[in-house]
């Protein structure tokens, strides 16, 4: 016996007989030889997924290419045409040479009736109506140019602010100075606009400074061609008929009743005022 079989003996207490080894061996080689073979199997969802994703695979392959939906366009609000003759009516008049002189002549005349003054940069006013005979008579006393709810002198008109929103705001605080009602401001606001833009000297900078101020309204809308240029409404019901070409409001359309139509006398007639700068008085 060597070395290892002197181990072996000292390790294994009793080692079986050899009939038992052979007869375990021979159950061993049956049992493997027996045995189906088994597949490994991945797990049942990955098998679920995967079948899913291959059957989607041949679907999107055999399906025509669906072509990208169309962009919707973006909803444009239209623009009212009422606020673009404004807008163009004040381009014209900013570049539009009003003249010069010595007195703003002012005329009003309804039926056969007129009032004419001549007023300079002072105050110093004189007026021809049917009782002074055909003469300019000197008033008694300088008489300042009237906006909607406050006076200013041609002094102040020609320095008056260029810049839209700035005149609205000084226009509106002269009428909180004069304690015009808070509630009927904003329209006062609008009516000397309107004053501006057709018979007070505005310099051309303010008329159109004016024009773009009234475009700024809410409620501003084109009323089509009518006798003397553009029709344009303005809120509160008053209304416009402005020249775009020439910038010019038509003076029959400055003097509107609360439901925009012209104003009349009592036997109907109409109101229509002409404003232009001069050297002269009537002799």
């Amino acid at each position: 016996m060597n070395d290892l079989q002197t181990l072996r003996a000292a390790l294994v207490p009793g080692e079986p007989a050899q009939d038992v080894v052979d007869r375990s061996r021979h159950r061993l080689q049956n049992r493997m030889l027996g045995a189906p073979r088994r597949r490994l199997r991945p797990l049942a969802i990955g098998t679920g997924l995967a079948a899913v994703a291959a059957a989607a695979a041949v679907v999107v392959a055999t399906l025509p290419a669906t072509p990208a939906p169309a962009p919707s366009p973006q909803a444009v609000a239209p623009v009212d045409t009422g606020r673009q003759i404004l807008l163009a009516a004040a381009t014209v008049a900013e570049r539009t040479h009003v003249g010069t002189g010595k007195y703003w002549h002012t005329t009003t005349k309804v039926g056969n009736e007129a009032w004419e003054y001549w007023t300079t940069t002072d105050g110093q006013e004189w007026y021809r109506t049917a009782r002074t005979g055909g003469k300019a008579v000197l008033a008694s006393r300088p008489r300042p140019i009237r906006l909607t709810g406050a006076e200013v002198t041609l002094s102040q008109i020609l320095a008056l602010p260029t810049d839209p929103k700035a005149l609205r705001e000084w226009l509106a605080k002269g009428l909180a100075h004069n304690k015009y009602p808070a509630k009927e401001r904003d329209m006062a606001v609008l009516d000397s606009l309107v004053m501006l833009v057709s018979t007070v000297p505005s310099p051309p900078a303010v008329r159109a400074a004016a024009f773009r101020a009234i475009a700024d309204y809410p409620g501003v809308h084109a009323l089509g061609t009518v006798p003397g240029g553009e029709g344009v409404e303005l809120p509160g019901g008053g209304r416009l008929v402005v020249d775009p070409e020439t910038g010019k409001v038509d003076g029959s359309s400055v003097f509107r009743k609360a439901d925009g139509t012209p104003a009349t006398n009592s036997d109907g007639d109409t109101y229509a005022v002409s404003a232009e700068w001069t050297d002269d008085l009537p002799k």
